[in-house]
Protein backbone atom coordinates (compact mmCIF):
# COMPACT_ATOMS: atom_id res chain seq x y z
CA UNK A 1 0.00 0.00 0.00
CA UNK A 2 2.95 2.52 1.14
CA UNK A 3 4.42 1.75 -2.38
CA UNK A 4 1.11 2.44 -4.18
CA UNK A 5 0.59 5.95 -2.64
CA UNK A 6 4.21 6.44 -3.24
CA UNK A 7 4.09 6.20 -6.88
CA UNK A 8 0.94 8.10 -6.92
CA UNK A 9 2.08 11.08 -5.28
CA UNK A 10 5.01 10.97 -7.28
CA UNK A 11 3.41 12.87 -10.49
CA UNK A 12 1.74 15.59 -8.50
CA UNK A 13 4.88 16.77 -6.63
CA UNK A 14 5.99 16.87 -10.19
CA UNK A 15 3.22 18.84 -11.08
CA UNK A 16 3.37 21.11 -8.52
CA UNK A 17 7.70 21.81 -9.00
CA UNK A 18 6.31 22.32 -12.45
CA UNK A 19 3.75 24.85 -12.06
CA UNK A 20 6.11 26.81 -9.41
CA UNK A 21 8.52 26.76 -11.68
CA UNK A 22 6.27 27.84 -14.72
CA UNK A 23 4.85 30.77 -12.25
CA UNK A 24 8.23 31.92 -11.32
CA UNK A 25 9.35 32.14 -15.01
CA UNK A 26 6.33 34.38 -15.30
CA UNK A 27 6.56 36.48 -12.31
CA UNK A 28 10.46 37.44 -13.53
CA UNK A 29 9.38 37.52 -16.99
CA UNK A 30 6.45 40.18 -16.15
CA UNK A 31 8.78 42.28 -14.32
CA UNK A 32 11.67 42.34 -16.73
CA UNK A 33 9.09 43.36 -19.54
CA UNK A 34 7.94 46.25 -17.53
CA UNK A 35 11.47 47.66 -16.26
CA UNK A 36 12.52 47.10 -20.09
CA UNK A 37 9.50 49.71 -21.18
CA UNK A 38 10.41 51.71 -18.18
CA UNK A 39 13.83 52.47 -19.27
CA UNK A 40 13.32 52.42 -23.13
CA UNK A 41 11.07 55.48 -22.53
CA UNK A 42 13.28 57.34 -20.01
CA UNK A 43 16.76 56.73 -22.47
CA UNK A 44 14.70 58.00 -25.03
CA UNK A 45 13.76 62.02 -26.12
CA UNK A 46 12.09 61.02 -28.75
CA UNK A 47 9.73 58.61 -27.41
CA UNK A 48 8.63 60.59 -24.81
CA UNK A 49 7.96 63.31 -26.60
CA UNK A 50 6.02 61.20 -29.64
CA UNK A 51 2.39 61.66 -29.98
CA UNK A 52 1.72 58.36 -30.95
CA UNK A 53 -0.95 56.45 -28.89
CA UNK A 54 1.25 53.42 -28.47
CA UNK A 55 3.46 55.39 -26.42
CA UNK A 56 0.90 55.79 -24.28
CA UNK A 57 -0.90 52.33 -24.20
CA UNK A 58 3.32 51.29 -23.11
CA UNK A 59 3.63 54.15 -20.40
CA UNK A 60 0.55 52.48 -18.50
CA UNK A 61 2.17 49.84 -17.77
CA UNK A 62 5.02 51.05 -15.85
CA UNK A 63 3.20 54.11 -14.69
CA UNK A 64 0.26 51.47 -12.87
CA UNK A 65 3.01 48.64 -12.17
CA UNK A 66 2.81 47.60 -8.10
CA UNK A 67 3.92 50.75 -6.46
CA UNK A 68 3.60 52.80 -9.37
CA UNK A 69 6.83 54.85 -8.87
CA UNK A 70 5.88 57.73 -12.01
CA UNK A 71 2.78 59.32 -12.75
CA UNK A 72 0.54 59.03 -15.61
CA UNK A 73 -0.98 62.34 -14.50
CA UNK A 74 1.50 64.68 -16.97
CA UNK A 75 1.29 62.02 -19.56
CA UNK A 76 -2.32 61.58 -20.03
CA UNK A 77 -2.38 65.74 -19.79
CA UNK A 78 0.40 65.73 -22.72
CA UNK A 79 -1.73 63.64 -25.23
CA UNK A 80 -4.96 65.39 -24.58
CA UNK A 81 -3.71 67.94 -25.88
CA UNK A 82 -3.82 66.51 -29.51
CA UNK A 83 -6.19 63.50 -29.43
CA UNK A 84 -9.91 63.47 -28.22
CA UNK A 85 -10.25 63.22 -24.63
CA UNK A 86 -11.99 59.84 -24.86
CA UNK A 87 -9.70 58.24 -27.46
CA UNK A 88 -6.75 59.07 -24.81
CA UNK A 89 -8.94 57.48 -21.86
CA UNK A 90 -10.12 54.46 -23.65
CA UNK A 91 -5.92 53.82 -24.46
CA UNK A 92 -4.84 54.75 -20.85
CA UNK A 93 -7.53 52.09 -19.53
CA UNK A 94 -6.93 49.53 -21.92
CA UNK A 95 -3.15 49.48 -20.84
CA UNK A 96 -4.00 50.42 -17.05
CA UNK A 97 -5.97 46.93 -17.26
CA UNK A 98 -2.85 45.01 -19.08
CA UNK A 99 -0.76 46.44 -15.99
CA UNK A 100 -3.12 45.67 -13.43
CA UNK A 101 -3.27 42.15 -14.84
CA UNK A 102 0.42 41.70 -14.38
CA UNK A 103 0.28 43.25 -10.52
CA UNK A 104 -2.92 40.68 -9.61
CA UNK A 105 -0.29 37.61 -10.87
CA UNK A 106 2.44 38.94 -9.58
CA UNK A 107 0.96 39.89 -5.95
CA UNK A 108 -0.42 36.49 -6.15
CA UNK A 109 3.00 35.04 -6.52
CA UNK A 110 4.18 36.62 -4.16
CA UNK A 111 1.10 35.92 -1.35
CA UNK A 112 2.09 32.04 -1.84
CA UNK A 113 5.78 32.44 -0.34
CA UNK A 114 6.18 31.44 3.05
CA UNK A 115 7.35 34.67 4.53
CA UNK A 116 4.14 36.45 3.04
CA UNK A 117 1.72 33.34 4.38
CA UNK A 118 2.57 34.23 7.81
CA UNK A 119 1.69 38.05 7.61
CA UNK A 120 -1.65 36.70 6.02
CA UNK A 121 -2.94 35.57 9.08
CA UNK A 122 -2.08 38.25 11.56
CA UNK A 123 -4.80 39.60 13.27
CA UNK A 124 -4.06 43.34 11.68
CA UNK A 125 -3.93 42.00 7.87
CA UNK A 126 -6.84 39.95 9.16
CA UNK A 127 -8.75 42.74 10.04
CA UNK A 128 -7.93 44.71 7.23
CA UNK A 129 -9.12 42.18 4.63
CA UNK A 130 -12.68 41.59 6.64
CA UNK A 131 -13.11 45.24 6.21
CA UNK A 132 -12.46 45.17 2.24
CA UNK A 133 -14.60 42.14 2.22
CA UNK A 134 -17.43 44.80 3.63
CA UNK A 135 -17.89 46.33 0.18
CA UNK A 136 -15.31 45.12 -2.34
CA UNK A 137 -16.54 46.52 -5.23
CA UNK A 138 -17.05 50.09 -4.01
CA UNK A 139 -13.54 50.44 -2.19
CA UNK A 140 -12.41 49.32 -5.62
CA UNK A 141 -14.11 52.21 -7.54
CA UNK A 142 -13.48 54.94 -4.91
CA UNK A 143 -10.19 53.94 -4.88
CA UNK A 144 -9.63 53.79 -8.37
CA UNK A 145 -10.99 57.42 -9.21
CA UNK A 146 -9.78 59.50 -6.16
CA UNK A 147 -6.08 60.44 -6.01
CA UNK A 148 -5.57 58.23 -2.76
CA UNK A 149 -2.86 56.18 -3.24
CA UNK A 150 -4.25 52.99 -5.00
CA UNK A 151 -1.23 50.53 -4.47
CA UNK A 152 -2.37 48.69 -1.28
CA UNK A 153 -5.93 47.47 -3.40
CA UNK A 154 -3.56 45.86 -5.65
CA UNK A 155 -2.10 43.65 -2.74
CA UNK A 156 -5.50 43.62 -0.95
CA UNK A 157 -7.68 42.15 -3.32
CA UNK A 158 -5.48 39.18 -3.76
CA UNK A 159 -5.25 38.50 -0.07
CA UNK A 160 -9.03 38.77 -0.17
CA UNK A 161 -9.16 36.23 -2.97
CA UNK A 162 -11.37 38.74 -4.87
CA UNK A 163 -11.66 37.56 -8.33
CA UNK A 164 -9.57 38.96 -11.19
CA UNK A 165 -12.28 39.68 -13.63
CA UNK A 166 -14.47 41.81 -11.01
CA UNK A 167 -10.91 43.53 -10.01
CA UNK A 168 -10.04 44.32 -13.52
CA UNK A 169 -13.83 45.72 -13.90
CA UNK A 170 -13.65 47.62 -10.94
CA UNK A 171 -10.07 49.45 -12.78
CA UNK A 172 -12.13 49.75 -15.71
CA UNK A 173 -14.76 51.44 -14.33
CA UNK A 174 -13.14 53.47 -12.05
CA UNK A 175 -9.51 54.65 -14.01
CA UNK A 176 -11.44 55.68 -17.71
CA UNK A 177 -13.52 58.45 -16.11
CA UNK A 178 -10.34 59.44 -14.19
CA UNK A 179 -8.24 59.32 -17.50
CA UNK A 180 -11.06 60.98 -19.48
CA UNK A 181 -11.41 64.22 -17.14
CA UNK A 182 -7.51 64.58 -16.85
CA UNK A 183 -7.51 63.96 -21.10
CA UNK A 184 -10.48 66.46 -20.86
CA UNK A 185 -8.06 69.16 -19.09
CA UNK A 186 -5.11 68.86 -21.47
CA UNK A 187 -7.43 69.26 -24.08
CA UNK A 188 -9.00 72.56 -22.69
CA UNK A 189 -5.97 74.25 -21.32
CA UNK A 190 -3.10 72.83 -23.72
CA UNK A 191 -0.78 73.24 -20.64
CA UNK A 192 2.80 73.92 -21.84
CA UNK A 193 5.41 70.85 -21.91
CA UNK A 194 7.43 72.33 -19.60
CA UNK A 195 5.01 73.07 -16.90
CA UNK A 196 3.74 69.39 -17.51
CA UNK A 197 7.56 68.62 -16.86
CA UNK A 198 7.67 70.33 -13.98
CA UNK A 199 4.38 68.38 -12.83
CA UNK A 200 5.73 65.06 -13.71
CA UNK A 201 8.96 65.88 -11.85
CA UNK A 202 7.52 67.09 -8.43
CA UNK A 203 4.81 63.95 -8.43
CA UNK A 204 7.76 62.23 -8.98
CA UNK A 205 9.56 64.01 -6.15
CA UNK A 206 6.35 64.16 -3.65
CA UNK A 207 5.64 59.91 -3.59
CA UNK A 208 9.28 60.16 -2.60
CA UNK A 209 8.76 62.24 0.48
CA UNK A 210 7.48 59.23 2.78
CA UNK A 211 10.39 56.79 1.92
CA UNK A 212 12.61 60.09 2.51
CA UNK A 213 10.66 60.60 6.13
CA UNK A 214 11.28 57.02 6.80
CA UNK A 215 14.63 57.01 6.11
CA UNK A 216 15.44 59.58 8.58
CA UNK A 217 13.34 58.41 11.76
CA UNK A 218 15.44 55.56 10.84
CA UNK A 219 18.84 56.98 10.72
CA UNK A 220 17.52 58.51 14.10
CA UNK A 221 16.42 55.61 16.08
CA UNK A 222 19.53 53.79 14.87
CA UNK A 223 21.76 57.44 16.59
CA UNK A 224 19.49 57.32 19.60
CA UNK A 225 20.31 53.17 20.16
CA UNK A 226 24.25 53.91 19.16
CA UNK A 227 24.28 57.13 22.05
Amino acid sequence: MKRKNNSSSAPLIGDYQKHSKARTFLFILQIIFVLALLTLWLSSESIRTSKSLWILFFYSLPAEFLLATIPHEPVILYFGKFFPPLKVALVAGAGTLLAEAFNYSIFHYISLLSRFQKMRHTKFVQKIVDLFNRAPFPALLVAGFTPVPFYPFRFLVVLAHYPLVKYLFAILLARTPRFFLIALIGYAFKIPDYLLLALFAGLILAGLVPYATNLLKKKRREKSDAA
